[in-house]
């Protein structure tokens, strides 16, 4: 008897395989369309470069000509992508540049190259120094390096010895007798973005999550730090400062300076003694005489006590936006800056900073229609970085980014937002502006004169887990919380999610700012892109279908591929096709910067072909789908007219499968089904005689020797060029005896 196999569409890992009769369980990438699974399509490399570091923003644009712009932030470099190539906009700090004599110190059979500046400079390991043409360069005594060697050349920062030094690999290794001091040429200093991971702990009971500093005693370092074990004291064991006073004085207790963290057993008047450098997943910095050393002793957090509470380095994020023809891109917890698209030259200037702007913000956007640039997050006193407020909002008078003082004249202006601890991301949407908290949602509505925006809470009980965790689409907006899935149109829901326990099982909250979610709005779909419990990068997907799901059914499916891993992602309203990133931590090469140890970035285009193409490579994209258990036992009304007798009961008796029917709706190459069989739920599941097999376009059926009580299905592809539509398989049984 031929027995068709009929599947509900997504993923359900709520249940045992058991449990999930007539459902899928699980797979790697495929969607379900109309119902039906497929293999997602395929993507291929944008240009023939790669990007420094773990690409953290992405935002598409048109300037006023219709040139299609890609912006691409990434923890150290924001690009453009235009025509095919990338275009190193970033801003620098010094613009014009600064010139530097007696500058290179080198050493016989060595790469490492010591710049020596005339006072303490601000760089950090891992920033970007960029060196001017070589009209500017003075030859360097008894070395081999040339002007060859760093002229309009990019190189990351390797070490910082002291306030006044740094270290370069330049790239190729000292010939010569090695050279010091000597040799002279301008730089450029690239803003500062941050590190590409997430340091710390986010979370309900953990670390800075609500928590707060009870005794923030401040006093500052008298003498300067190096960036090394010993720093200063001598033995390495002490740090003077202008006063103890208010510190604690017994056990460990820890110091923070910059955004290094520093342990401590003891103290005098003027000095803490017993100290460990780079302590809480810290790292070595260097810290100038007279910098602010804070208590970070008597922390306390929900749930938790202070001992084991770690302090949170945040990751080098962007917010990328546009206002017209005019790139507006924010660092994360920094400085906002502007850059023309329709400038004659554009892809040859940089961005600057935009003037009059807060420099110390958490989010921004561009509110439209009204055109206000908005900074949540942000500064009560422009241009003082210290009073950033982590739920302050302030926004532009109309059509003008350079107000912020509000008048009478001027539609700028400020608000507080009350539930949470700090505002954690945005979104626009269709009439108006999501903000969430860390526990709450609020919308912002443009309403013009005499208040500009209304503000009103939504939501409680449902922040956002991360700054990009987010999407609006079609008045709706879907978000990942700490405590699960939740969409607004109108009113708050709470999502049922039938993969929420695989995901939220397994993720890393310490590194919830990675998380990023896009739309595809081609099939329907939002996707968040997370780290799983052991990885401080994104390694997992889970999808919501959001045109095909109904109150009933949800669609959702998860995807643990690791080709499938986006760092960002956008969809298809400007280019036509979705365009992501994915962030390769273990490569230490780029195309534009030496001594680069970041990692790397790619860019895609998505749904292109049925393959992967990455640096003219083209990759096979293995997909596959598996069912729940489905109980092969023929169910037959008591009393029927049948020659299988009454088999009631689920999995009651065994049953023999004799052929399989395929059926696709579409295939391209060949296609591999497997048929897994168990008698008792807690069987390992066994492959059966004579699979798995080959499917090809003109296979009508296979043979095969099947007995168990349940069986289930997976379908695969693993050559490059397939892929695959499910249509409705079935099964030959027959009737078998209870053992």
């Amino acid at each position: 008897m031929l027995q068709k196999l009929g599947f509900l569409p997504g993923f359900n890992k709520q249940v045992t395989s058991t449990g999930a009769e007539s459902q899928w369980t699980g797979g790697e990438n495929v969607r379900f369309r109309y119902g039906t699974p497929e293999k997602i399509g395929g993507w291929s490399q944008l240009g023939d470069s790669k990007l420094t570091g773990a690409a953290r923003g992405l935002h598409h644009m048109v300037n006023k000509e219709g040139i299609k712009y890609a912006a691409i932030g990434t923890n150290r470099i924001l690009y453009v992508y235009s025509g095919g190539v990338y275009y190193d906009i970033h801003p620098l700090v010094n613009p014009s540049g600064t010139a530097a004599t007696n500058f290179f110190s080198t050493t016989n059979g060595q790469p490492t190259v010591t710049l020596t500046f005339p006072s303490a400079h601000n760089f950090s390991v891992g920033d970007i120094i960029l060196f001017g043409d070589a009209s500017t360069f003075t030859a360097i005594t008894n070395s081999n390096f040339s002007s060859s060697t760093f002229a309009d050349k990019k190189f990351m920062i390797t070490a910082v010895p002291t306030t006044t030094t740094l270290e370069i690999n330049a790239g190729a290794t000292e010939t010569g007798s090695g050279a010091t001091t000597s040799g002279g040429i301008t730089y450029f200093q690239y803003y500062h973005v941050g590190p590409a991971e997430q340091v710390g702990v986010f979370g309900y009971g953990i670390s800075q999550w609500g928590g707060t500093v009870t005794n923030p005693q401040t006093t500052t370092l008298n003498g300067a730090l190096n960036a090394d074990s010993a720093g200063t004291g001598g033995s390495g064991t002490t740090i003077n400062v202008a006063s103890t006073t208010g510190f604690p004085s017994t056990g460990t207790n820890f110091i923070q300076v910059d955004n290094e963290e520093i342990s401590y057993t003891g103290i005098t008047a003027t000095s803490f003694t017993g100290i460990t450098r780079n302590v809480r997943g810290t790292a070595n910095a260097s810290h100038s005489n007279g910098a602010t050393v804070t208590n970070f002793s008597s922390y306390s957090a929900w749930g938790q006590a202070a001992s084991t509470t770690d302090k949170v380095a945040e990751p080098g994020m962007w917010a990328l936006d546009n206002l017209g023809s005019t790139l507006i891109a924010l660092i994360f917890n920094g400085e906002c800056f502007e850059w023309n698209a329709d400038a004659s030259n554009a892809t040859a200037t940089r961005a600057t900073i935009i003037s009059g702007a807060p420099t110390a913000s958490r989010d921004m956007l561009v509110s439209t229609p009204d055109r206000h640039l908005v900074f949540f997050g942000t500064e009560t006193t422009i241009g003082d970085k210290t009073t950033q407020d982590d739920m302050f909002i302030r926004f532009s008078s109309q059509e003008n980014i350079n107000d912020y003082a509000p008048t009478a004249e001027n539609s700028a202006g400020t608000q507080r937002l009350a539930d949470g601890s700090r505002i954690m991301g945005v979104e626009l949407g269709r009439n108006a502006i999501y903000v969430w908290s860390d526990t709450a949602l609020f919308t912002m509505r443009f309403v013009g004169t005499p208040f500009t925006f209304a503000f009103e809470q939504v939501g409680t009980n449902c922040g956002l887990i991360g700054m990009n965790a987010a999407v609006e689409v079609d008045g709706a907006a879907y978000w990942m919380s700490e405590n699960g899935f939740f969409r607004y149109t109108g009113k708050l829901e709470s999502m049922d999610c039938l993969v929420e326990d695989y995901v939220y099982n397994d993720l890393n909250t310490t590194s919830n700012q990675m998380i990023y979610a896009g739309i595809n709005n081609l099939f329907g779909e939002v996707t968040w892109f997370y780290p799983e419990a052991n990885s401080n990068v994104n390694t997992q997907s889970v999808t919501y279908s959001y045109l095909d799901s109904t109150a009933k059914r949800p669609i959702w499916f998860v995807n643990a591929s690791s080709l499938f891993i986006r760092s960002t992602w956008q969809d298809s309203s400007v280019f036509g096709l979705p365009h992501a990133t994915q962030y390769d931590a273990g490569t230490d090469t780029s195309f534009d910067v030496t001594g680069n140890t970041e990692g790397i970035s790619y860019y895609y285009e998505h749904e292109t072909g049925v393959n992967q193409i990455r640096l003219g490579v083209t990759t096979a994209i293995p997909a596959n789908i598996t069912s729940g258990d489905y109980d092969i036992t023929q169910k037959v009304v008591r009393g029927a007219a049948t020659n299988l007798g009454d088999l009631r009961g689920d999995g009651e008796n065994i049953m023999r499968v004799s052929r399989i029917i395929p059926d696709f709706i579409s295939q391209q190459g060949d296609s591999i089904v497997q048929l897994d069989l168990r008698n008792y739920p807690n069987d390992t599941a066994a492959s059966s005689s004579l699979g798995p097999f080959t499917i090809t376009s003109g296979t009508t059926k296979v043979d095969t020797r099947a007995r168990a009580r349940a069986i289930a299905l997976t379908i695969s592809n693993t050559a490059v060029d397939t892929s695959w539509k499910l249509g409705t398989f079935r099964l030959d049984i027959h009737a078998g005896g209870r053992r």
